[in-house]
């Protein structure tokens, strides 16, 4: 007898979404989450480290096959400009990443409230929330603009990397999960790490105060990255700007006008 291969069903806004929300919502719990319950010690930087490095690992594989498993606003921007999502699905993944993250820190607030009779204080010392400043207990502004930025860049190369046709599909989740351990290893000192707008805001946005007045920081600069991650790839691959959105752009001008100059 014959088998018959039945066509795969197409990935559908509604399917994306979904993914994108579920991923989304594991980070926040393995990450945050573990940042919310995990008892002050001097283990916890590597155990939240891992709890980021792990969810991102789980969910790369869970929902990688569906929607990418972008889960992070400045990955969808990297992947929209090289031109392997259509420009018109961005909002789509953005509305679920954003969704997904502020249900993920209801349900870790919802969860945090069973320590205690009494209601669990959401301010940023005890929410996972993302800052700056020393009378935070944060490196300086510029510290935190230079890591997000940097870092950013540093996770979008991975990714970039990881899913080029070159590589091997059955080791990006453990690459990309690798990477993110790394960078909250460097960086939670910093500004308690974002590199992801979604994962800022999805804590940020319910306690109502200072991290969610502070938290266009951690949007603005991993999405400046994300553009220096896309250029920095741009410099080992055979892929060039002729093939992303800067095609045809001030960018593209510029990188002419540079390299004529070296020439």
């Amino acid at each position: 007898m014959t088998s018959v291969s039945l066509p795969e069903p197409p990935v559908t806004s509604g399917r994306i979404f979904g993914a994108e929300f579920i991923g989304t919502f594991i980070l926040m719990l393995g990450g945050p989450g573990t940042a919310v319950f995990m008892p002050a010690g001097d283990a916890k930087v590597l155990a939240v480290s891992l709890g980021f490095g792990f969810s991102l690992m789980i969910a790369a594989y869970a929902v990688g096959p569906v929607s990418g498993c972008h889960i992070n606003p400045a990955v969808t921007l990297a992947m929209a400009i090289m031109r392997r999502i259509p420009t018109a699905k961005v909002g789509l993944y953005w509305a679920a990443q954003i969704s997904g993250a502020l249900f993920g820190g209801l349900v870790i607030w919802l969860l945090a409230r069973g320590q205690s009779e009494r209601d669990f204080p959401l301010t940023g010392e005890t929410f996972a929330t993302n800052g700056w400043g020393t009378e935070n207990g944060f490196y300086s502004f510029g510290s935190m603009i230079i890591a997000e930025v940097i870092l950013t860049a540093v996770l979008v190369f991975v990714v970039l990397s990881t899913t080029d046709k070159k590589f091997p599909p059955a080791a990006s989740g453990l690459a990309v999960g690798a990477t993110l351990t790394l960078i909250h290893l460097i960086s939670i000192p910093i500004d308690n790490t974002s590199v992801n707008p979604a994962r800022s805001l999805g804590m940020a946005f319910w306690t109502f105060g200072q991290p969610l007045a502070d938290v266009w920081a951690f949007i603005v600069f991993p999405m400046i990255g994300a553009v220096l991650g896309v250029m920095a790839w741009l410099v080992v691959d055979d892929e060039t700007i002729d093939d992303t959105l800067f095609d045809d752009t001030i960018i593209d001008d510029m990188v002419d006008a540079a390299e004529e100059a070296l020439d």
